[in-house]
């Protein structure tokens, strides 16, 4: 659609939602500001994958191809146990492309640079800012600035992760943390020397006390360490504020606590920790709330700072931002009245809801159930895996990381965008 308004929209976060969000914006002729708080692109992170309808929103984006060259090409996920030995093997479905890996697993600062490379030319990005306040009326949003001058906008959206600061403003929430439900999981990724087993497929091994190490090949590429802890008796990770403040040396010293004797390569990945450039920690979370925009339609959050999906937070980042614009465009009128703004949010929830909510119906006691505290647990756990990856019924835990198209409604964006 052509408006002719002159409509301006402001999206904080710079990672994967909303770079999508404003190539699409943008191609209906929506004048886009991404600010990100980072002075500079994040390419920090872990192997992320693309899965279900995310394939087809990157595929109306033309930049299948070239993610799909970028992707690590893993064959599948393997668990093994401290010795080496393989207890069960996941391959990637030769018809779906999914499993417990799939074929478009790519490294997030990667798919980062692909979106913003693919924005760069047409959306105004500030790096090194965010936003302090909104201040919300049906006519417009007026937004405070750390550094910038205040400015007008008729649409906001935040979409800078589970810790969104932006949300609370916006959604005028008690608090930051409000929404957000603790997994009492904590992972750090980051990436290590390659070695000759690493091999081809990923390979998982856990260790008694709830704990996990996840080795990730990527070609020629260095590989891609995890290290996953499932815990309820730290303090130094329950309580998230004070987990908030710890600093790299901090966080490496826990893991170091808890992985000293994990045996399998725990001596490897912890020897390579300390050099490793990208490392980053992060809690595991949900966020769940009763709704996901504002009283007058101007505001809206999207992907993990609206609903943290483990597991497929890329993908529903990515169908998201498409399901958002789409709607905008369907229903926003010529002025991009407060009206028309809230039919097109109430329709982005209503098309966005039942994916999400399916999403995050995780298997009952995940993750504990994935990280059992004993080695008796470890090995009901490799033996139960090990039982099913020998009947092939793979399928059957494909459902708990894979959903369908059929959560994803269509748009004809291309048909109804100006440019």
């Amino acid at each position: 659609m052509s408006t002719k308004k002159k409509v301006t929209a402001l999206i904080s976060g710079g990672g994967i939602g909303g770079p999508v969000l404003a190539y699409w914006l943008n191609k209906g002729g929506i004048e886009c500001t991404l600010i990100e708080r980072a002075d500079q692109l994040r390419l920090e992170g872990q192997v992320i994958d693309i899965r279900s309808s995310g394939v087809e929103v990157i595929r109306k984006m033309g930049l299948e191809e070239i993610i799909r060259s970028k992707t690590t090409h893993e064959d599948g996920m393997a668990f093994v146990d401290r010795d080496d030995h393989r207890r069960a093997f996941f391959p990637v479905d030769a018809e779906s492309g999914q499993s417990f890996t799939c074929d478009i697993e790519i490294m997030r600062g990667v798919l980062a640079t692909v979106f913003y490379d693919a924005t760069k030319d047409d959306v105004k990005w500030i790096f090194g800012d965010y936003i302090t306040a909104i201040n919300e009326t049906a006519e417009k949003c007026t937004v405070e600035f750390n550094k910038g001058p205040t400015q007008d906008f008729d649409i906001v959206v935040a979409a800078d992760g589970w810790g969104s600061r932006t949300r609370a403003m916006g959604l005028k929430l008690a608090s930051d943390y409000e929404p957000i439900q603790s997994l009492n999981h904590y992972c750090a990724f980051f990436s290590i020397p390659r070695q000759e087993q690493d091999g081809t497929a990923s390979r998982w091994c856990s260790a008694p006390g709830g704990i996990s190490m996840i080795l990730r090949p990527d070609g020629d590429s260095p590989t891609r360490a995890y290290l996953n802890i499932t815990r309820f008796d730290n303090p130094d990770l329950t309580d998230r504020e004070r987990f908030r403040k710890l600093n790299r040396s901090q966080k490496m010293d826990i893991l170091r606590e808890y992985f000293k004797d994990a045996g399998w390569e725990a001596p490897r990945i912890l020897g390579d920790m300390d050099s490793a450039e990208d490392f980053y920690m992060q809690e595991i979370v949900l966020v769940k709330l009763d709704r996901w925009s504002s009283e007058h339609g101007r505001f809206a959050v999207l992907g993990d700072a609206g609903y943290a999906v483990p597991g497929m937070g890329t993908s529903a980042a990515i169908i998201g931002a498409y399901t958002l614009a789409g709607n905008i465009f369907a229903h926003m009128d010529d002025k991009a009245s407060s009206e028309s703004l809230k039919m097109a949010m109430d329709a982005y929830e209503s098309d966005m809801r039942p994916l999400v909510t399916k999403a995050q119906q995780l298997p009952p006691g995940t993750p504990r159930n994935m990280h059992p505290q004993t080695q008796w647990g470890i090995n009901i756990f490799n033996a139960v895996l090990g039982f099913v990856s020998w009947v092939g019924l793979g399928g059957y835990l494909q459902r708990y990381v894979a959903y369908g198209n059929e959560d994803l409604k269509t748009f004809p964006m291309e048909m109804s965008m100006s440019k």
